[in-house]
């Protein structure tokens, strides 16, 4: 089976400074990764490339078994590649309004916003936060409201930068919690992260950024 992306020779430069130098990266259907590394490594630029959001020069780039470019990048990657930032943006509206927001900008009809926004709210256990007003969620909530509005979205694959990150024990569990359901419902999730229960996991499997290579470990065994 093809993976569902794959790059050769990813190659990332800042003026003179080689920061990314990946000879392959493949990343497989319904799998979850955490991308490990120092601060400075390049974590965070690998994930805004594989967004569409910084530009790299690659070899060959295949997304789910068509050759695509990353320049310009591609609409079906759009459409199916969400990426979630450790500090999530909250339009003060309501909870319900941030996460219909995707589905909205995408023209899908209003009753059925409406359905998977509800849907999304059950998933994400954020019930008792529908009248809050978004931008005074704590960060915990706010991440919550972050996956679900990403979720609704139907990603193939999720990009979650430091997901846990600064959340205190109950609220870290509970956005933990989240994650291996992504990926019994198909989807593909890379975390960039320092959390080790997140890198832990079950079925994990760990990617690891040094010196400006990728290193892969072994898929995490359940216990």
């Amino acid at each position: 089976m093809d993976a569902l992306l794959s790059i050769r020779k990813l190659q990332k430069k800042f003026d003179q400074r080689q920061l990314l130098n990946i000879e392959n990266l493949s990343i497989a259907v319904a799998q979850a990764y955490v991308l490990t590394g120092s601060n400075g490594s390049g974590k965070s630029t690998l994930m805004r490339i594989l967004a569409g959001l910084e530009s790299a020069d690659t070899a060959e780039v295949k997304f789910l078994g068509e050759a695509v470019s990353l320049s310009p990048y591609p609409r079906v990657m759009r459409d199916a590649i969400v990426y979630v930032h450790q500090h999530p943006v909250m339009f003060s509206t309501s909870v319900a309004d941030n996460i219909a927001y995707g589905l909205t900008v995408r023209g899908v009809p209003k009753n059925i916003i409406a359905e998977k926004v509800e849907e999304a709210i059950a998933w994400a256990g954020i019930a008792h936060l529908r009248k809050s007003i978004p931008t005074y969620l704590s960060g915990g909530e706010k991440q919550r409201v972050a996956l679900a509005r990403a979720r609704v979205l139907e990603p193939k694959l999720l990009l979650l930068d430091e997901p846990t990150a600064n959340l205190d024990g109950a609220a870290r569990e509970q956005v933990i919690a989240l994650i291996p359901t992504l990926v019994g419902e198909g989807r593909s999730v890379i975390m960039a992260c320092h959390d080790r229960d997140l890198i832990a996991l079950p079925g994990v499997q760990r990617l690891k950024l040094r010196d400006g290579t990728l290193e892969v470990k072994e898929i995490n065994l359940p216990h």
